[in-house]
């Protein structure tokens, strides 16, 4: 009895109330990777790349040779940053150095360390890209690099 009042329900709910959400898939993450790194070997840097959904779990990282060990959990904690609170990591940089926030020391996920790009496509976020290796702004323009592969489409 139940099982059928699940199927009538399911069968009398118009699709027109359901959200439609994009989500990133292997091939939107390889061509951004690809583009994170041609911009990396561009200007010379090589780093460590990581890309996270919109709740901030790890859908792809990738260390190339140079960057030192740290740079695994900082690519991935910039990508979380981004992804959670919907902005650049750099903006959790600039409350707490120009604004003198020390509350964002104390936000869960928050690291205020510039790198990391929310992923915003047609108003949604889809994810994050966090980029660790090289100076602060070298790092954020390889992840913009990655994001720009997919926001021109």
């Amino acid at each position: 009895m139940r099982y059928l009042l699940l199927l009538t329900l399911a069968i009398t709910l118009p699709a027109a109330d359901l959200s439609t959400k994009k989500a990133l898939n292997l091939a939107v993450i390889k061509q951004m990777v690809a583009a994170g790194e041609a911009e990396a070997a561009k200007i010379g840097v090589e780093v460590s790349l990581a890309i996270v959904d919109e709740a901030g779990n790890l859908l792809f990282f990738e260390k190339q040779d140079k960057p030192g060990p740290h740079t695994v959990n900082f690519a991935q904690r910039k990508a979380r940053a981004a992804a959670i609170f919907r902005r650049p990591s750099k903006a959790q940089n600039d409350a707490l150095i120009k604004e003198g926030n020390l509350a964002t020391l104390n936000m869960p996920d928050a690291f205020p360390i510039q790198g990391g790009l929310p992923i915003l496509i047609d108003g949604q976020c889809l994810g994050a890209v966090g980029v660790s290796g090289a100076t602060a702004a070298q790092d954020e323009q390889v992840a913009q690099a990655a994001i720009n592969a997919i926001a021109k489409k």
